[in-house]
């Protein structure tokens, strides 16, 4: 009710935990709160805010026209609700080191678990849309030291993201996965892999957790949660998967309601009034009342 009941701390220490349990870690992409809450609800291991997301909600595209301020505040109003760790996209740190440096203060600051920074050039473009480019290996090095530094809760992890395989091909993501590790990332986002044996290559290459995108209309080839388990991936993220689903359903509630002049077709498509409740929590906020 109003808020986690499990502190940041331990949501923290839970996903350490989690990634060392061999167990794969399944964290959707929450659209808003309440999609988080559902999150946890239904058993999932962990909540994931994705920039793509929140670029699309604020109906603008996924070229890093978002601010640190906007991106950090869903992601706490987010990560305040449930009891599970929270990762949230943070693209490429909002600017140069500094900047990253401070963004890792802001989010452990506001309850989050987790982040990862790419090695896209700015404007940085969706990872599964041709015409990405790449800063060079240092220049992600030092983000990535950055962030380093800046962290003062051991327990946040920082996920370094590469999307070299749709850009200069799987060796040499490779072989800046391993610089970035060096560097001190504490885990590897390998983007728009193609399929089952890129992925499996990945982790022969890495000794480090590594995290799977699973997003739908992409580069990768979708491999259901068993199949990422049995290759040894520790967590995979659904980026976009309940935002999609969503704007499915209000589409065809607009569609009914312009072509119908009623939305009685689509109501039986709807969460109840009492689903919505129960969901809330409504009940307990009558402790607070008279």
């Amino acid at each position: 009710m109003l808020h986690a009941s499990v502190p940041v701390q331990e949501r923290r220490t839970a996903l350490r935990q989690g990634l060392d349990s061999g167990k794969l870690l399944r964290f959707p992409g929450a659209t808003t709160p309440m999609a988080a809450t559902l999150i946890q609800q239904y058993g999932f291991e962990g909540v994931y805010v994705s920039g793509g997301v929140l670029a699309n909600d604020l109906s603008l595209p996924d070229i890093a026209l978002t601010t640190q301020t906007e991106v950090a505040m869903r992601a706490h109003q987010i990560a305040r609700v449930v009891d599970l760790p929270t990762i949230v996209d943070i693209d490429t740190g909002f600017g140069g080191p500094l900047n990253a440096a401070r963004t890792i203060h802001q989010l452990e600051d506001l309850g989050l678990s987790a982040c990862h920074i790419e090695d896209q050039a700015s404007p940085k473009r969706c990872g599964h849309l041709d015409g990405k480019t790449l800063v060079d290996t240092e220049e992600m090095v030092s983000r990535i030291r950055a962030t380093v530094h800046a962290r003062r809760d051991p327990s946040f992890v920082l996920i370094a993201r590469t999307d070299a395989r749709a850009v200069e091909g799987l060796e040499a993501a490779i072989r800046r996965a391993k610089a970035y590790v060096e560097a001190g990332a504490d885990m590897i986002f390998p983007e728009a892999l193609a399929d089952e044996q890129e992925f499996e290559r990945f982790r022969r290459e890495l000794d480090v957790p590594l995290l799977a995108n699973m997003t739908e209309f992409g580069k990768s080839q979708l491999l259901d949660a068993d199949t990422l388990q049995r290759l040894g991936y520790n967590a995979v993220i659904y980026p976009v998967t309940l935002q999609r689903l969503a704007m499915g359903a209000i589409e065809r509630g607009l569609r009914a309601l312009r072509d119908e002049g009623t939305q009685a077709s689509v109501v039986d498509d709807m969460q109840t009034r009492a689903r919505l409740y129960e969901v809330l929590g409504y009940d307990q906020y009558n402790a607070f009342t008279p």
